[in-house]
């Protein structure tokens, strides 16, 4: 709460604080204000460490993400997937119908078998200098190119399978059993959600205040009472020429699954910490324009307005970088009750313990 005082009080109030008192009652009281001081609540000035961080948007990214697709195209046989169910590297995801490269591979490796038979007579004849070099080169190399053959349909084979390339939960289902699909379908996806990453645009004028394994903290939307932590493990060496902003990424263990690919990622990224800033309650501070002020509690129980200069705001505080010193009492409440020179009369006790208390 911040509080706003007119200038024309604030000159009445040093005006008439300037002016003395005349006639019997001033006399009696020896110059001091005379009557009950305006109660308020004043708590010191005090010193603790700061951290200044900047607030920044980012998005949450799975640490792997694919679309499942199969490597060739045929008819799905079996779908031995569930949407949504964690699955392990290798897990059998779709099978398609195999009994056509099955019935290949078999005819490949058939031909395969008769090449490296005849290969076996060719290389006794050519031990017996019977037949020629490149006869024997030819059985040679007809062989070789049998077994690539069984290579490629072993492979053919093999693509009949959709397999997960890691573990992680499957996303819908895109297909049916019995669908002819073509190796560019999309089967479903497949996203790794054990650690999540944090993406986002860090401007410039920070950069020198971020490195690698510097840790973060965020909140996400759907768990507003939670805050998760991370660090940073990527600053692009590239700017955006257009935004003057660096892409910085951070890596965030995930173990419960609360954390989902495409939730926005409220960031607090701390720059700079200050181990003995002085600060004060936010409700002591009284802007009129560019001017801020405070009142101070002077020795002799007055108030004493006093210009300072302030920093970093917090929950519930402000950073004083001028004006006061550690240990200085300001006012926090009777504020708008207040003039330059008035005497106050300070509340003691349970009043003051919500300002004295520290803010989480």
């Amino acid at each position: 709460m911040v509080t706003r005082v007119p200038w024309i009080v604030v000159a009445a109030g040093l005006a008439l604080a300037g002016c003395k008192k005349s006639g019997p009652a001033a006399g009696a009281s020896g110059g001091k204000a005379a009557g009950f001081g305006i109660q308020v609540i004043a708590v010191p000035a005090v010193r603790q460490p700061v951290l200044e961080s900047v607030s920044l948007v980012g998005s949450v990214v799975p640490n792997e993400m694919i679309e499942v697709k199969a490597e060739t195209d045929g008819t799905v046989k079996e779908i031995r997937f569930r949407e949504g169910e964690r699955v392990a590297q290798g897990d059998l995801l779709v099978a398609l119908d195999d009994t056509k490269a099955a019935a290949q591979l078999h005819e490949a490796e058939a031909r395969l078998k008769l090449a490296q038979t005849s290969l076996a007579r060719v290389e006794q004849l050519y031990k017996d200098r019977l037949i020629s070099q490149a006869e024997y080169d030819a059985a040679t190399s007809e062989a070789a190119e049998k077994a690539a053959v069984v290579e490629v349909k072993r492979r053919e084979l093999r693509d009949t399978r959709v397999t997960a390339p890691f573990s992680g939960f499957t996303g819908a289902r895109l297909i049916s059993p019995g669908q002819v699909i073509t190796k560019s379908l999309r089967l479903t996806g497949l996203v790794d959600l054990d650690t999540v990453k944090v993406e986002v645009e860090v401007p410039e004028r920070y950069l020198s205040q971020l490195h690698v394994g510097q840790p973060v903290e965020f909140r996400v939307a759907a768990f507003p009472k939670d805050r998760f932590k991370g660090e940073i493990y990527f600053i692009s060496p590239q700017l955006d020429t257009a935004l003057r902003t660096a892409l910085v990424k951070a890596r965030i263990p995930n173990a419960d699954g609360k954390l989902r690919g495409g939730m926005f990622a409220n960031l607090d990224l701390g720059i700079q910490l200050r181990d003995s800033a002085l600060v004060i309650p936010e409700p002591a501070i009284i802007n009129n324009g560019d001017a801020t002020f405070v009142f101070a509690i002077t020795d002799t129980n007055t108030a004493a307005m006093k210009p300072v200069q302030t920093g970093l705001r917090l929950a519930g505080k402000v950073e004083v970088l001028s004006g006061l010193v550690a240990g200085e009492k300001v006012v926090v409440e009777g504020v708008q009750k207040l003039r330059p020179g008035v005497p106050v009369t300070l509340a003691e006790g349970a009043a003051l313990l919500p300002y004295l208390e520290p803010k989480p």
